[in-house]
């Protein structure tokens, strides 16, 4: 069965212009970063580069957009950058792009080449449906610290993504938790795509299309599908 995917009403009315759209992927084999990944995170790089032609990635309308998200919920979007903004800047700088693995540098590249925040999960390790909701501030974010697990607990009204066992990101696609993570060991894995007004829904599917012709390049034998936007 496909994941369920929500999103709340609130989140709808905080922000009206967010759509997403996922692609799942089944029958992967991931493991550390090649020379494939590798050029698609270079690649990225330069088309990002192309894109902004000397501005801030701030400057892009589509980040914008995410600040102004994240002031809404009472975020301070230049302290806690949204996913996509994050990755741009590390893209820009000297030390570049991380490689992390095949699958994370896959949905990486394609962040930064359409500066979209998008996050992958492990499709295994998810418990029940995934919700995008506001959080009430009770809810179990289990993180790592010193290299201790340790429990820390949303801001209330915080946007979260979460399914039954707890929450799974923090501040919308800020801070992703270690438990559903993609590792070396995934082999079936839900990558999100997120958007909101001014991107349209045709950038959104060229973007999601694009991912999953790089995971096929990646796992020829793999099934992707690509959901359609919500």
């Amino acid at each position: 069965m496909p994941l369920t995917l929500t999103v709340s009403d609130e989140v709808r009315t905080l922000v009206p212009g967010f759509t997403h759209l996922a692609v799942e992927a089944h029958g992967l084999v991931n493991g550390p970063s090649d020379e494939v990944s590798s050029a698609l995170l270079d690649d990225a790089a330069r088309r990002l580069a192309e894109r902004l032609d000397g501005q801030t990635p701030d400057k892009d309308p589509h980040v914008a957009a995410w600040r102004a998200a994240y002031s809404a919920f009472g975020a301070k979007p230049s302290r806690t950058r949204n996913s996509a903004e994050a990755l741009a800047k590390r893209a820009l700088a000297d030390g570049g792009l991380p490689r992390i693995n095949r699958l994370v540098d896959a949905y990486n590249a394609i962040s930064v080449a359409h500066l979209i925040p998008v996050g992958g999960e492990d499709l295994d390790k998810i418990e029940g449906e995934m919700r995008l909701v506001r959080a009430t501030g009770d809810e179990a974010f289990v993180t790592t610290a010193g290299g201790e697990e340790i429990v820390e607990h949303p801001e209330p009204g915080e946007v979260i993504w979460c399914d039954e066992a707890g929450v799974t990101c923090r501040r919308w696609n800020w801070r992703q938790g270690p438990r559903t993570r993609i590792d070396d060991d995934t082999v079936n894995a839900v990558f999100l795509l997120e958007s909101l007004t001014p991107m349209t829904r045709e950038e959104l599917v060229a973007a999601g299309n694009e991912l999953a012709e790089s995971l096929e390049k990646l796992n020829p034998g793999a099934r992707i599908t690509v959901r359609d936007p919500e």
